[in-house]
């Protein structure tokens, strides 16, 4: 980015892992560089999982943007939504401000996806920043206190159910770790139940888990799940998901918490510039990642998709971007 004419100002989009490095890059150069999130902080998403299952604390995972980027002179940090962008007019809009660009890189991550099934979301919470692993957090615990106060051995069978849908990174995650908390760390906190007895069932619509992964790691972590107790189920779709329970096919379970981590999808990005887009709506780079038709426009991490020389596209994961 050093070939930016003096002067030129640098909008970003996003505070997450790829604008926090467009915006260090920048550092010294003569730009005025602007980053604006909707929120005041970093998340380090990797862990959120640990933070929903009370193993660490929120403040573990998140910095202010402010301190990551302190002794920047020439970088302005906005906390505001953006709602759009005027190409023609090089204008980000946004729920407070608008903003000038020069250059615009959007970083504008992803957000939960249900397939269309967007009914399902306030029964089947995502995993995606501080707020959702904290709600989760909530429902969870919760979930083995409201067991305790009940005689029902059906409501207790409910509430001790834990459904996680999708067998990704992010299921697997915390289907593991919810396992370990009912095992290990609560058998000793109550009297009417025991936490272990607790059913955590991992669903996965596809024939296996982890299925970016090779297929004899998918199968370790299978293996590795069912000796901690967790019930895999594959070729499982999910047809129906609301308060009580899912359905899985003509089967029903009750479940007292439930964890969507079946799919996600990009921010609106490419609406916002009129871009081509995969159908995750991720923008469909140039190879400098620049949007087709708009040199002074970027998108990179989570918004893009970027393409290797054959047309084969490259995994949506760190060591890849890198």
């Amino acid at each position: 980015m050093e070939h930016y004419p003096q002067g030129k100002r640098v909008v970003i989009v996003g505070g997450g892992f790829g604008g926090l490095a467009a915006a260090r890059l920048l550092k010294g150069l003569p730009t005025e560089v602007t980053l604006v999130d909707r929120q005041n902080h970093h998340c380090f998403q990797p862990l959120l999982y640990q933070v929903a299952t009370a193993v660490i604390s929120p403040a573990d995972i998140a910095w202010p943007i402010r301190g990551i980027l302190r002794g920047q002179h020439n970088m302005r940090i906005l906390m505001a939504e953006v709602t759009g962008v005027d190409t023609a007019e090089r204008l980000v809009h946004t729920d407070s401000v608008t903003l000038p660009y020069d250059y615009l890189v959007l970083a504008s991550g992803s957000t939960h996806y249900y397939f269309g099934h967007d009914n399902w979301a306030p029964y089947a919470p995502g995993l995606k920043d501080i707020e959702d692993a904290t709600a989760i957090r909530g429902r969870m615990l919760l979930a083995f206190e409201h067991a305790e106060l009940t005689f029902d051995t059906a409501k207790q069978r409910a509430l001790l159910t834990f459904v996680i849908i999708g067998g990704g990174p992010t299921g697997v995650e915390m289907s593991g770790a919810i396992a370990e908390v009912a095992l290990q760390t609560l058998p000793r906190e109550f009297c009417t139940i025991d936490p272990r007895s607790a059913r955590i069932i991992l669903i996965e619509a596809g024939p296996r888990i982890l299925p970016s992964f090779p297929e004899h790691l998918s199968e370790y972590a299978k293996k590795t799940l069912e000796k901690m107790g967790v019930e895999v189920w594959t070729s499982s779709p999910v047809t129906n998901v609301d308060e009580q329970g899912v359905v899985i096919g003509g089967e029903r379970i009750e479940a007292g918490t439930i964890i969507w981590a079946a799919g996600v999808i990009a921010s609106p990005a490419a609406e916002w510039v009129g871009a081509p887009h995969d159908k995750a709506g991720r923008v469909q780079v140039k190879p400098d990642l620049s949007v087709p038709d708009h040199p002074e426009i970027f998108a990179i991490g989570d918004t893009a998709a970027v393409f290797y020389d054959k047309g084969e596209q490259v995994p949506g994961i760190a060591p890849a971007a890198k």
